[in-house]
């Protein structure tokens, strides 16, 4: 045998020696940070303007980023110091794009996007390039990601952050880099800075790595980069502690049940083995970042009600990693058995399930109010020089979104408007000087609670409310989604 003939024969028996060249990484993370992304760009911008409405809360986001930053800060003095860094933010936003609906709700479209490229590289560095893959697509179907991508608050942005957080944590464990967790430490106090309760989120990490049982010197570095985030957000903790009145409206959790089906889901999803082997698996960072968030406030809400599912929106983190993890072993197992056909009927079922609920997220009626709809119900109801009550006045600060609406009409109450007095809502007239000003007026065009709600307690709402019975006549009520708008005359 020449030489010629016998170099493949000997390649071949020294292969197996040989350790295989490992591929680039660089198409498979390429394909796992830009497909989540797409998807969630696009799902997003779907039916972004939801017929040209707006909810509650997004008109106090809208007014507030008009103002200028000084009056962003005094207004926080009073009342949101929760959100004013994310009123800052949106500041910013409007005075470059203008202050449309879309520039209100884009921002959270891309920052969601962000979160789906951070899910997908999670999945992939703890489960391999299908298993991340998976992940970050799943996470832009779930429906409260799909909702809040399309909302003007600060939700989606602490969820990119938080996304982004656990990935630097998840990075630092085997490289122990001083900067990588000085990375980390920064990304979660700028994420508890838009949101307190994203410290929860801090908590997850903490449980997550005393389960993986890392080495005592990165759990030492995990401590001072959390000692920082909590040092960092102490200040906003202890000013904000005043004003928990705002959140008096949570008299049970709310919208429970989401939370309660993925967290089950995830739960179940974790009993496989899903992930491989490393410093921190899968499971033991998904499930607490799912679970125990929303479970910290369950807990607090005996003493305080305080759950609300958008609170824990990061959760949603936990649920794509689990469900992307568990269909790729689920893929394999039933490859091997030849039978993938099972796994993939299954995620057509799951994606067309998905179908009416995307649909609803993309109607007026999705939210608990339509102020868009309350404004232009007062603009048709009244007439010029018509008097004008809001019971409660949280509804001023709805309709101050698009002031043509009320522009022709006499606020009755009103001492001083939300800008001037650096308020959500303005400040209002002692109850007796309210009722004065009812008695000048013929007509009073009132917004008021839906019916069923809890009657108003203040002294100025029930003086609106004793006068109205007393002196006036209901004419007719115009019902919108979250209010009654009615038309009162004199008797």
């Amino acid at each position: 045998m020449s030489v010629d003939e016998r170099a493949p024969a000997v390649a071949e028996a020294i292969s197996p020696l040989v350790p295989a060249r490992r591929r680039s990484p660089g198409p498979a993370k390429a394909v796992v940070v830009i497909a989540p992304l797409t998807l969630t760009i696009a799902l997003g911008l779907w039916g972004i303007r939801r017929k040209n409405t707006m909810w509650g809360d997004e008109a106090v986001t809208y007014q507030v980023a008009h103002r200028d930053l000084s009056q962003i800060w005094h207004t926080a003095q009073h009342i949101d110091l929760v959100h004013a860094l994310y009123y800052a933010v949106m500041h910013e936003v409007f005075g470059l794009f203008g202050g449309g609906l879309l520039t209100l709700r884009l921002p959270s479209v891309l920052a969601m996007s962000v979160a789906a490229s951070g899910v997908g590289l999670l999945g992939l560095r703890l489960a391999g390039p299908r298993a991340g893959l998976l992940a970050g697509l799943v996470f832009p179907l779930l429906p409260q990601v799909q909702k809040y991508a399309q909302e003007g608050r600060s939700y989606a942005m602490v969820c990119a952050l938080v996304a982004w957080a656990t990935y630097a944590l998840v990075v630092s464990v085997p490289q122990r880099a001083r900067w990588r967790w000085a990375v980390y430490g920064c990304t979660m106090l700028l994420a508890c800075l838009l949101h307190e309760f994203a410290v929860l989120a801090l908590v997850a990490h903490g449980v997550t790595l005393v389960v993986s049982r890392v080495p005592r010197p990165v759990l030492r570095a995990w401590s001072a980069a959390a000692a920082g985030v909590v040092a960092g957000l102490a200040p906003l903790a202890i000013l904000s502690a005043g004003q928990s009145e705002q959140v008096s409206w949570i008299g049970a959790p709310v919208r429970l049940q989401y939370f309660l089906v993925a967290a089950g889901v995830g739960v179940v999803c974790a009993l496989a083995p899903l992930g491989r082997r490393g410093p921190v698996r899968l499971s033991a960072l998904a499930v607490p970042i799912l679970v125990l968030p929303g479970l910290l406030l369950l807990i607090t809400s005996l003493v305080k009600p305080l759950f609300v599912d958008r609170y824990v929106l990061f959760g949603n983190i936990g649920i794509a990693l689990l469900l992307g993890a568990w269909i790729d072993y689920f893929h394999r197992r039933q490859r091997s058995s030849h039978n993938a056909w099972i796994a993939w009927t299954a995620a057509v079922a799951a994606l067309a399930a998905l179908v009416q609920p995307s649909l609803s997220l993309r109607t007026p009626q999705s939210r608990s109010n339509d102020t868009t709809a309350i404004g232009a119900a007062v603009r048709e109801e009244g007439r010029p020089g018509d008097g004008l009550l809001y019971l409660s006045a949280r509804y001023r600060a709805w309709t101050a979104a698009d002031p043509e609406d009320t522009r022709s009409l006499t606020d009755l109450a009103l001492a001083q408007d939300p800008v001037s007095s650096n308020t959500l809502a303005g400040v209002e007239l002692p109850a007796q000087d309210i009722a004065a000003r009812m008695l000048e007026f013929d007509r009073i065009v009132a917004v008021r609670d839906p019916a069923g709600a809890p009657a108003p307690t203040n002294p100025q709402d029930e003086a609106k409310t004793s006068t109205l019975r007393r002196h006036f006549r209901e004419y007719g009520t115009n019902h919108v989604n979250g209010a009654r708008v009615t038309v009162y005359v004199a008797r």
